[in-house]
């Protein structure tokens, strides 16, 4: 294949992208208005609890089988060591270029997480669909790329909204609390002075009175302290109830199920359930299952999912564009990241594992792992920052400066991974 032609079939894929960026922007402008605040609110919790999860779903339950699920189990380990050398690189950013606490989240989890899912989706089957396409049969590719992909995808939505969504989440609560807090900070310390200057005071008047009646009240001073004894025993076991009880609404809130599956993760082991119990496949999965329409529905429901995702992205940024700026050097740090650092280490990870015999040689199997390695950060990072109005401007600059930089150089990745891998 030309290189020019090479060059154009990468570049496909990341110009869809802004075209709906910018159709994003512009149906958030005032002079529309049709992406209005509540609209974007309301299409946040939509792709959040309904398009996310059947897409994850949809993709897993279509394409992936026990067999493949095992030839591939070097995929998952790639895509989560992406996410670990990611956060490594991504918090020595944040400590180099002192970025502000409630932003911490969102460069970690745009240092971190790539987009695994959309970009796959549309790199891979338009390379394959060309009628000189590098990697054989077009049926062939078309049909094991889609199996990558789409596993790709479904990883991706459980580690974008299990692992970076709750690291936007920890910093923005924590955040608010410290707010807070700091409200009023001499509240405490002028209660509990004033609590103790009346027991010190009732205490006081205690000692006076019993010395008073040292000999002619003894009997009547000591009924008084074994009901002053059992009103304190009283209270302490008030107190200790009380502090049981705190204790348990405080692992009640750690251990919140809600936070640890949240509905894409939920989603993903359902569609893997689907796909890896042949039972559950013969029924739902493909044209002759008896429960076909289920799965033909859940597929039209994902597929609004991306669209939607990217848009939002575009709506946001009207909202950067006007609001605070984004230094430089994090901007640079995170475009060094996520389209230099790693897909250098990719090639690295990949190459290293097909010498060593881990993996087969498989030109495009090696392609997909190589291309997780070179993608932008996930824009469903976006959502997660709309979810707790925590850096929506701020995302929105970095989302244009990191996709409008991977279109040249995700292009360029891409020819260079076809050339290594061929």
């Amino acid at each position: 294949m030309e290189i020019l032609k090479l060059f154009v079939i990468a570049l496909m894929p990341n110009l869809k992208v802004l075209l709906l960026t910018v159709l994003g922007s512009l149906l958030a402008m005032n002079r529309f208005n049709i992406l209005s605040e509540s609209a974007i609110n309301n299409m946040n919790t939509m792709v959040y609890f309904v398009f996310s999860p059947a897409l994850a779903c949809s993709s897993l339950a279509s394409t992936i089988t026990l067999r493949s699920l095992i030839a591939l189990w070097f995929m998952p380990f790639c895509i989560v060591l992406t996410v670990v050398v990611g956060t490594a690189l991504g918090w020595l950013l944040v400590k180099i270029t002192r970025v502000p606490y409630h932003l911490r989240g969102l460069v970690l989890g745009c240092c971190a997480v790539g987009n695994l899912g959309n970009l796959p989706l549309m790199v891979v089957p338009a390379i394959c669909k060309e009628k000189s396409s590098p990697f054989g049969d077009e049926n062939l590719c078309y049909k094991n790329g889609m199996a990558y992909a789409s596993l790709s995808l479904a990883l991706a939505s459980i580690l974008v909204w299990s692992f970076a969504y709750n690291i936007v989440r920890m910093y923005s609560i924590k955040n608010i609390s410290t707010e807070k807090v700091t409200e009023n900070p001499t509240f405490a310390s002028e209660s509990d002075a004033k609590s103790l200057s009346e027991v010190s005071t009732q205490t006081m008047a205690i000692e006076t009175d019993e010395r008073s009646h040292t000999n002619n009240d003894q009997h009547e001073i000591e009924t008084y302290v074994v009901l002053h004894k059992e009103k304190m025993v009283t209270i302490f076991n008030i107190l200790e109830k009380e502090k049981l009880r705190k204790y348990v609404k405080m692992l009640c809130k750690w251990s919140n199920l809600k936070q640890l599956f949240p509905p894409t993760l939920i989603g993903a082991l359902v569609g893997l359930l689907i796909g890896v119990v042949p039972q559950f496949r013969h029924l739902i999965v493909g044209g002759s299952a008896p429960l076909y329409v289920i799965q033909d529905s859940i597929i039209m429901i994902g597929n609004a999912c991306l669209p939607a995702m990217t848009m939002l992205v575009g709506a946001n940024l009207l909202e950067g564009l006007k609001g605070e700026r984004v230094k430089i050097s994090v901007l640079f740090g995170i475009i060094v990241v996520r389209n230099i650092a790693m897909p250098v280490l990719g090639v690295a990870i990949v190459k290293g594992a097909v010498h060593f015999g881990i993996i087969h040689h498989d030109p495009l199997y090696e392609f997909v792992l190589m291309l997780q390695f070179a993608l932008p950060p996930a824009v469903a990072i976006s959502t997660s920052t709309q979810l707790f109005e925590t850096g929506k401007g701020e995302c929105s600059i970095i989302m244009l400066a990191t996709y409008s930089f991977a279109a040249v150089s995700l292009t360029l990745w891409c020819t260079f991974f076809i050339w290594l891998v061929l």
